[in-house]
């Protein structure tokens, strides 16, 4: 019994040893480092992660350990960088498994290669570096979501056959490998053979057991009616996996704060990691939160139907029939905005399609007469490093016709200042004696300015592409449509 442990326990207490020397050289890292249980896995020839343990083989660790213990120290940080961005919960929602489990160890590869510990350090080989500079030409930042998009549409041959029949049709006068490969190179495709080399270069887990948080095996089969005891073992397993996922949410963002705390200095060394933490973690606020709270009470000349006394009502109607004693107040106090300012981030930086949707936002809040009252006070400034133009909004009635005759100007460079000074100007000339909040649509790329304002001032960023949102001050807020 004692010989039968002996692996396990010498497993252990290699694992231990990682987790400690990760912990001298990272101290922001250990709420996670404290997360994962360590269990021997014979059903796996590496070692692999199902955000609850570490489940390795102990032959692979013994022999890595030897010939390389650096190498468990970086495969042991490049599985909690799976579960702080809870890859293995997000798998479901993408059909090709190989795709996904490639996509989660470039971008989490690319992030421990930009962070600068000997302890994990690896020399970046040529295929490496010459991807990372191809994704990032492409997609920017290089999350598992993107770099998956990237390979998709990149990996058709792989995914679709009949792509396949097409390269070998123009290769056909060729007749031979080459042919072939040059083929897909022509329909910008990747190789199979680029594709295994990929695989090599950047895998260094074991991603099976993340199925058994994705598959279907918490869902009976359909013709089968489960009893009382499973559906009950089925919803415990659900709740189980959600805690789950969200402990290491919570782990993220504790780590998150935990870099932000280090000195310049050291704070360098986590490379892009607080970045990628920043926008995991990052709690998404939209902009009819802001326009809420910008909203001010006053009195609105209206029919007001809550006001009505129903007992003076029915004492008029019961003594002349159809007369009732009193008519409705037109007087209401209602919560909407007055003033308001949208700017919208015109330069270069964005993209024709970017400006489009900052538009559709913006017509879409003046749509919302609910949300103004019937006398507003509404500037559009369209602007880039300079104010392009600055249309004004004075009733709910012409926001239709303003919104359908946008036309866009500028396509310089990002200088939000200016749309400060400007209003500034407004300001003092008194006309914006009543303004509570400015919300400026961009893409985040440009100088902002230093000093707070006394009115609320949102930045808004699309949720789905790069920003430069990292840079915005402190004093103000962070929105997203």
């Amino acid at each position: 019994m004692e010989t039968s442990n002996q692996p396990e326990k010498l497993g252990n207490q290699i694992w231990n040893s990682v987790k400690t020397e990760l912990l001298l050289s990272m101290r922001f890292m250990a709420p996670a480092l404290s997360m994962l249980e360590i269990r021997r896995d014979m059903s796996t020839t590496s070692v692999g992660t199902d955000a609850v343990s570490v489940l390795y083989n102990p032959n692979y660790v013994f022999k890595t350990y030897v010939e390389d213990p650096n190498k468990l120290n970086r495969t042991y940080l490049h599985m909690l960088m799976h579960c702080m961005f809870r890859h293995m919960y997000r798998a479901s929602e993408y059909p090709d498994g190989e795709l996904w489990d490639l996509a989660c160890d470039i971008a989490v590869e690319s992030i421990l290669d930009s962070m600068d510990y000997q302890c994990i350090y690896r020399v970046s080989s040529d295929l490496r570096e010459r991807w990372y500079g191809k994704l990032s030409e492409e997609i920017k930042v290089l999350t598992a979501e993107k770099v998956y998009s990237f390979l998709e549409k990149h990996c058709e041959w792989k995914i679709y056959h009949p792509k396949i029949e097409n390269t070998q049709e123009m290769a056909a006068e060729a007749d031979d490998l080459a042919g072939i490969a040059n083929a897909e190179k022509d329909l910008n495709l990747i190789t199979e053979d680029t594709w295994n080399r990929l695989v090599r270069e950047f895998k260094l887990d074991d991603h099976c057991f993340w199925d058994r948080l994705d598959n279907n095996e918490d869902e009976p089969p359909k013709e089968d009616k489960p009893d009382i005891d499973m559906q009950m073992q089925m919803r415990l397993r659900r709740a189980n996996k959600k805690e789950i996922e969200d402990a290491w949410k919570n782990t993220a963002k504790r780590i998150k704060s935990d870099i932000a705390s280090l000195g310049d200095e050291k704070s360098t060394e986590t490379g892009s990691l607080k970045f990628y933490l920043k926008a995991d973690t990052q709690d998404k606020t939209y902009y009819t939160d802001f326009l809420n709270q910008i909203a001010v009470v006053r009195e609105e000349i209206r029919i007001d139907p809550d006001s009505f006394d129903y007992g003076l009502y029915n004492y008029g109607m019961e003594i002349y029939g159809n007369m009732p004693l009193i008519e409705e107040n037109e007087y209401s106090e209602t919560h909407k905005v007055d003033e308001l300012v949208i700017a919208i981030d015109t330069s270069a930086s964005c993209s024709e399609e970017l400006v489009q949707s900052f538009l559709n936002e913006t017509a879409g809040i003046l749509r919302q007469r609910q949300n103004f009252f019937r006398e507003i006070h509404v500037h559009i400034i369209e602007c880039d490093n300079r104010v392009q133009n600055d249309i004004i909004i004075n009733h709910p009635e012409d926001m239709e016709r303003y919104a359908d005759r946008f036309e866009i100007s500028g396509g310089y460079g990002t200088d939000f200042r200016p749309v400060f000074s400007h209003v500034d100007d407004l300001r003092r000339k008194g006309q914006l004696k009543h303004l509570r909040g400015l919300m400026y649509f961009t893409d985040g790329f440009g100088d902002y300015p230093e000093n707070p304002t006394d009115y609320d001032t949102a930045f808004v960023y699309p949720s789905d592409k790069e920003t430069g949102a990292d840079k915005m001050p402190n004093w103000a807020i962070q929105l997203y449509i």
